[in-house]
């Protein structure tokens, strides 16, 4: 911190503004995007995924919730685990605040995991979200969205994520996938991102890239392995 340049009010300026004109130029690049992931073309969902809700049993459709858009974190939690994964906790972290809107803007958010429903019914109840949250045990969901991953993928130590083949991580994986809705009722796939693909959506690091420090990410992971922690657990 101490060994950065200190300069004069008119020299910082000048540096702030020539900043100013590359930060204008991320924007309108990222705004052209977001034009063109809007563009991609949609996959129609034809296999009846079924999910099981505190509510009950929910097919895809269901989860739109009478919306024409959906919202999905494929978040890490498999059958028998104790607590969620971190970074698919501090992303959910970020959702109920953004939830409250989306709701009112024709989207619809859940969150899906292959553990049992009580499983992530006590989770959900220890970390005090109130976003939708469903169970895809039983179902392919996963496996068909590239999040989950079977015996016989560990055994050969190589699975497809990212769109790309890699080597077999673990069992379960994170991800986000959109759908859309229309007016007959069917289903289609729109996009999803994987790996550090839904990045943007952590609200914290926009804060810590604003900062000097930055995300400070300097343990043996360098990422945010190295300091988030589950948030009941920031105390210990």
């Amino acid at each position: 911190m101490t060994s950065q340049k200190i300069v004069s009010r008119e020299d910082w300026l000048a540096a702030r503004k020539a900043l100013l004109a590359k930060e204008k130029d991320l924007t309108r690049r990222r705004d052209a995007l977001a034009a063109e992931r809007r563009a991609l073309p949609w996959v129609r969902i034809e296999k009846p995924y079924v999910f099981e809700s505190p509510d009950g049993r929910q097919t895809l459709a269901d989860l739109f919730d009478g919306r024409s858009q959906l919202i999905v974190q494929h978040f890490m939690l498999g059958p028998g685990w104790e607590e969620g994964c971190i970074g698919c906790s501090f992303c959910a972290d970020h959702v109920d605040g953004a939830n409250l809107h989306l709701r009112h803007h024709d989207v619809s958010f859940v969150a899906i995991s292959r553990a049992p429903i009580s499983e992530i019914e006590a989770f959900k109840t220890r970390m005090g979200w109130r976003f939708p949250w469903v169970s895809s045990f039983g179902s392919d969901f996963n496996y068909d969205f590239q999040v989950s991953f079977t015996p016989e993928d560990q055994a050969r130590g190589r699975v497809v994520y990212n769109f790309e083949e890699s080597e077999f991580l673990c069992e379960e994986l994170a991800g986000t996938s959109v759908f859309a809705r229309d007016e007959t009722g069917a289903v289609f796939h729109t996009y999803s991102c994987y790996a550090r693909g839904d990045e943007h959506l952590l609200g914290a690091y926009n804060y810590l890239d604003l900062t000097p420090k930055g995300r400070n990410e300097t343990g043996p992971r360098h990422d945010l392995m190295d300091w988030v922690r589950l948030h009941d657990r920031y105390p210990a």
